[in-house]
């Protein structure tokens, strides 16, 4: 039985719109990771594996935490990342393992996996998106470019906006306000501080600070008591470690401007050094922070 011509063009023309719609359902997408290297995929990503503990917080802020089947220790938050399953430490990947989870994307961590293990999984054929943001807006993007892999853009992008428009206002609070010098100590044995390329440095600006080894060229430089002497800060600010004591070395100097004033800070680092979302509370606790150093400067002139 021969069909009417024009019934004949009426399926031809249908099979050209499931077709057009099959293929709009399986176009690439493609972002640019942190290196600037293009990130392609066929469809949006299903199963990740994040090396980091910033990354996963993104994802999940990008709406793609359900999508993440491994991730590396430290991914403590939101509480719920606690239950992904472990593929390794930063520096020790479980190859093996992270293979085994047959990840479509690998979220690796520029400054802190190994180079060698990444090449490796990069050998696979993996698509991987380097992340490593060093400044508030590579935040801000990373989240709409994760959810852009990920498919899931009506949550990413909403994040992004609420992140500008939250940095914002704590910028015009505290940008411009008087300069404040600060050590940030990372670690007190042996005494370890960041540079001004990490994103903590950019924290430190944000509230009108100054980060007094922020010059030195190592991202995560060791530093002596007497190099801390000399440059005399009014603030130090550390981590809130239970059982250490902070400022064991630091106390031993009264005359340390930071020390007779009690300008001694704790505050979680996580909120500070890791390039998520929070990033934003730890911004707000070190702004408060700065400021009651600046109220007590004004004690000292009355002295």
């Amino acid at each position: 039985m021969q069909l009417p011509k024009h019934y004949l063009c009426f399926l031809a023309y249908i099979c050209v719109l499931l077709q057009a719609g099959f293929s709009s359902a399986m176009a690439a997408v493609s972002v640019l990771d942190d290196t600037n290297h293009t990130v392609t995929l066929t469809t949006h990503a299903q199963r990740i594996i994040s090396l980091g503990p910033h990354a996963t917080e993104l994802l999940y802020a990008a709406g793609a935490g359900s999508k993440i089947v491994g991730a590396i220790e430290y991914s403590d938050y939101p509480p719920e990342a606690r239950h992904i399953p472990s593929v390794g430490s930063s520096t020790a990947l479980d190859l093996e393992r992270i293979i085994a989870l047959k990840p479509d994307l690998l979220i690796t961590w520029g400054s802190g996996n190994s180079t060698a293990q990444v090449a490796k999984l990069r050998g696979l054929g993996i698509p991987v998106f380097d992340s490593d943001p060093r400044n508030f807006e590579a935040i801000a993007s990373s989240l709409e470019r994760l959810a852009r892999l990920a498919g899931t853009e009506a949550v990413g992008r909403p994040a992004a906006k609420d992140f500008r428009a939250h940095l914002g206002k704590i910028a015009a609070t505290y940008q411009h306000r008087p300069v404040v010098r600060v050590f940030y100590q990372i670690w007190r044995e042996p005494l370890m501080t960041l540079n001004d390329t990490h994103i903590a440095s950019a924290v430190i600006r944000l509230c009108g600070g100054q980060n007094i080894f922020g010059q030195l060229p190592q991202l995560a430089p060791t530093v002596d008591i007497e190099a801390v002497l000399n440059a005399n800060p009014e603030v130090v600010v550390s981590d809130n470690r239970p059982n250490d004591d902070a400022w064991l070395e630091l106390r031993r100097f009264p005359k340390l401007t930071a020390v007779a004033r009690g300008n001694l800070f704790l505050i979680d680092l996580a909120l500070l050094t890791r390039a998520g979302p929070r990033i934003i509370d730890g911004a707000e606790a070190l702004c408060k922070n700065f400021d009651v150093a600046r109220s007590r400067r004004k004690v000292v002139l009355m002295q």
